[in-house]
């Protein structure tokens, strides 16, 4: 069925075209087999897109459109992405290795968030603020002109709604740039977006190698904001760049996420919890609860019985409907995943299940690994520290709110964090306290579009998501108004 897949031509300012920059091979990571080879986006290819993007957005057939008539394209899109979400989940599993049950979720969360942001845009008001003279004063927010945004191979269509949606909606021209692992289910998406009918040149989609196209992105001076979700050490760098040109980022990076158990928890909602917010996606998520800490008392209670339900876990072909845990992404991120395990056992830990490669039938063809836990580390141990973004979980005790806390947050990152209590002031109480973007409270990765999302310390900066995701694509312009008609008495006019 390779057949339906994007031809690999890129979306160029509107246009599909070859691009002419360093191959790319798309590969199924359950098998190995080849979806796509490709011609990625060279800095000719970009700089092409960056000169039509920006005539499209001065054009006022685009810029001097009302809110409300933006929203039209974006509802279209959305429209677009449910039509063809058999074909786009397909496309991201081929793409990810993602279960089919999972990429079709993630093409529902693509169509609601820009039917969100379409709805949004008919509520979004400027604001008449307080005049403190004779004088009518406004706030009222304009295009940034053009953006870029850059996602991640591990969900793709959803990332890349999550940033174009708010930036077409703010009225700019967006470049897009996927990653090179998981090219294809975003021309997937230019392709609806091209059927919509967004004026042509407003949207491009350019995968290629960081180091030519994501600096191009990052450094031209015309990009009046980059959107990026990715490696934290990739993140740095990037904020260097776009700070030598005084450019507004959001940076959406690692994780290393806790996840508390107090005693008094409903084990079972616990467990299937813990489960989901690890091991869906096979662990590659920034999200990831990958810290678990439980209460001392119930500790070896409590974790045999999650190592048992692990073990369960069903590991399998991303396209049958019973796999919950599908291949990881690449070979090569499989043997860095793998390199973590090893590290970590010889540092010390104990594999608790897991730890290793599955072996036989299909394991043998795909980059499959399975759901591990780790015990037998302490918090400063480095397989605590860093982000494995594989099926990887590390156990540890605790014996007090104040101690889990501290344990909590000694850690470079802060994105997520779980909590599993009957108790909810003292889950509010470390909900507060965890230094965090989003927390979770007997449950784990629920989203909405509707809320903010983003990271603090080393996990990022800034928010996507929610109504005011919209305004992180704009410039804040102020407007004052003269309400007399008489000259400044400053100028002393009457006097002369």
């Amino acid at each position: 069925m390779t057949h339906d897949l994007p031809d690999g031509r890129l979306f160029i300012g509107g246009e599909w075209e070859p691009g002419t920059g360093a191959e790319i091979t798309s590969i199924y990571p359950a098998d190995g087999s080849v979806n796509r080879v490709l011609k990625g986006a060279s800095r000719a290819d970009g700089e092409r897109a960056i000169a039509r993007a920006l005539a499209a957005q001065a054009d006022p057939a685009w810029r001097g459109l009302k809110p409300h008539e933006r929203a039209r394209y974006l509802a279209r899109i959305a429209d677009g992405i449910e039509a063809n979400a058999a074909r786009i989940a397909f496309t991201q599993t081929r793409d990810t290795g993602k279960t089919l049950r999972e990429t079709g979720a993630l093409v529902a969360s693509a169509a609601a968030t820009f039917r969100y942001f379409a709805a949004a845009l008919e509520t979004l008001d400027d604001a008449l603020t307080t005049p403190r003279g004779d004088y009518l004063t406004m706030s009222v927010h304009e295009p940034l002109g053009l953006v870029a945004a850059i996602t991640p191979w591990n969900s793709p269509i959803a990332s890349d709604a999550q940033k174009v949606a708010p930036a077409l909606a703010a009225g700019n021209a967006v470049l897009l740039k996927p990653a090179s692992w998981s090219p294809l289910v975003s021309l997937e998406l230019a392709r609806i977006v091209e059927e919509a009918g967004l004026p042509k040149g407003l949207f491009s989609v350019l995968p290629g190698a960081g180091r030519e196209i994501g600096n191009l992105l990052v450094e031209h001076p015309a990009i009046k904001r980059v959107s990026f979700t990715g490696g934290t050490s990739t993140g740095r760098t990037l904020a260097k760049q776009a700070a030598e040109k005084l450019m507004p980022v959001s940076l959406e990076l690692g994780g290393k996420s806790p996840t508390i158990v107090f005693k008094d928890t409903d084990p079972e909602l616990a467990i299937a919890g813990i489960l989901f917010g690890m091991f869906s996606s096979s662990g590659q998520s920034c999200i990831a609860g990958s810290r678990l800490f439980v209460e001392r008392a119930i500790y070896d209670q409590f974790v045999p019985r999650l190592v048992a339900a692990t073990k369960a876990l069903v590991v399998g072909d991303p396209m049958d409907p019973e796999t919950q845990v599908a291949p990881l992404v690449h070979p090569d991120h499989r043997a860095a995943v793998a390199e973590h395990v090893s590290r970590a056992v010889a540092d010390g830990a104990t594999v608790l299940c897991g730890g290793r490669a599955p072996e036989g039938g299909i394991y043998d063809h795909g980059a499959y690994y399975l759901p591990t836990i780790l015990s037998g580390v302490k918090n400063t141990d480095r397989i605590c520290r860093e982000e494995v973004f594989g099926p990887v979980l590390v156990v540890m005790p605790f014996d007090s709110e104040e101690e889990v806390i501290a344990l909590g947050n000694d850690n470079d990152y802060g994105l997520a964090c779980g909590i599993w209590t009957r108790d909810f002031p003292r889950a509010y109480r470390i909900g507060r306290a965890i230094t965090t973007g989003t927390v979770w409270i007997n449950t784990y990765k629920q989203f909405s579009i509707s809320t903010p999302f983003g990271g603090e310390k080393d996990a990022g900066t800034g928010r996507e998501k929610g109504r005011e995701g919209i305004r992180a694509y704009q410039a804040q312009k102020s407007l004052y108004v003269d309400l007399t008609g008489r000259p400044h008495p400053w100028a002393r006019l009457q006097e002369a």
